[in-house]
């Protein structure tokens, strides 16, 4: 029997195959089946669609996909130093790209013919994007082991193990234990000096703030202690969808009948494509945050507010209310926090 990180390698290879290669097939299914219907029950039409289907699936498949998995498990310590993720760049761009151009041209069809077919409403939208969502929670919880602690990860370098361990005092520590001692002693000075004997707030002193709660991790939950669990690789699969919540949102809209008759559709598949490509810096890149204003935040909420005056609320206004809070909190806090009028620590 293989060992169990071996049979765990195949398992992940065989979904993001399947993630690969499934939604392509389904979307172009759906479109032969469309190209049928314009063409008055045309069986040859359909055949052909499903026939260059297929030779795409196999040509990506053999020329592209198996090529590069190959020498990313070949060379799996170069790509730990880089800063993006080619697997999930090949998705985007084999899979998600000629969906998101079949989708559209399909809608252009339907324009030119005056007739709607199909608008591709459910199935194949979702089924796309959730191939997507689930290749970038394969990629991410690829390091972590699926049995035991969570904080266990399949790439630890094994290293010296030690077998005695001895206290040593350190300059830090001794600086914080004499910090400590003075800190006690200024205490108990202002306790005396103060006429109730209480504790009297003086600067210099560090104090107690008020929302400290909402950063604590301990607490005496008694019973409800059962309740207290983390572990990461759970949160990794709420972040992944909190992520793409967004995108979601936004190609739903692309599937109102109103829309989707329309040239509006267009602008809705590319920008949310440019969207999908943040998924090609690693999750904990500095680079996320400005990739996802200018990619995402920005964009959407341009598009959004010419939607909502043409066509009404066809997308809810907390999406134009987060987009917007992410633009102006990013502009603050990257540019005008520099400026000496807001530097200032003392105003707030």
């Amino acid at each position: 029997m293989p060992p169990g990180r071996t049979v765990k390698l195949i398992v992940y290879e065989v979904l993001e195959f399947a993630c690969l290669c499934v939604p392509v097939l389904v979307v172009l299914e759906r479109f032969a089946s469309l190209m049928r219907r314009v063409k008055f029950n045309d069986v040859t039409a359909y055949w052909l669609v499903v026939a260059a289907s297929i030779a795409y699936v196999t040509t990506m498949s053999l020329l592209v996909w198996v090529p590069l998995k190959y020498f990313i498990l070949k060379s799996r310590g170069y790509f730990k130093e880089v800063n993006w993720r080619p697997v999930t760049l090949a998705h985007a761009l084999l899979c998600t790209l000629p969906c998101f151009a079949i989708l559209i041209a399909s809608s252009k069809v339907q324009l030119d013919t005056g007739v709607l077919y199909d608008r591709f409403s459910e199935l194949p939208v979702s089924l796309v994007l959730f191939a997507l969502i689930c290749m970038d929670i394969i990629e991410r919880v690829r390091p972590y082991h699926l049995r035991g602690q969570g904080h266990s990860l399949d790439f630890e370098i094994p290293g010296p193990v030690l077998t005695h361990l001895e206290y040593v005092s350190t300059v830090s520590s001794q600086v914080q234990s004499n910090r400590a001692a003075n800190g006690s002693a200024l205490r108990s000075e202002v306790m005396s000096d103060s006429p109730s004997g209480r504790w009297a707030d003086t600067d210099g002193i560090s104090r107690s703030s008020s929302m400290a709660y909402l950063y604590s991790s301990h607490s005496d939950l008694g019973c409800l202690r059962f309740f207290c669990f983390r572990d990461p690789r759970h949160e990794l699969f709420l972040e992944t969808f909190m992520f793409w919540l967004d995108t979601v949102e936004m190609i739903r809209v692309a599937g109102v009948q109103d829309i989707y008759n329309s040239n509006w559709v267009f602008p809705i598949y590319i920008l949310s494509f440019f969207s999908i490509l943040r998924v090609v810096v690693t999750p904990k890149s500095q680079m996320l945050t400005c990739l996802g204003v200018v990619a995402q935040d920005l964009p959407f909420l341009v598009l959004r507010l010419c939607l909502v005056n043409v066509y009404g609320f066809v997308t809810p206004i907390l999406y134009i209310m987060k987009n917007l809070l992410s633009c102006l909190t990013f502009v603050y806090f990257r540019f005008l926090t520099k400026l000496k009028v807001f530097s200032r620590g003392s105003m707030f």
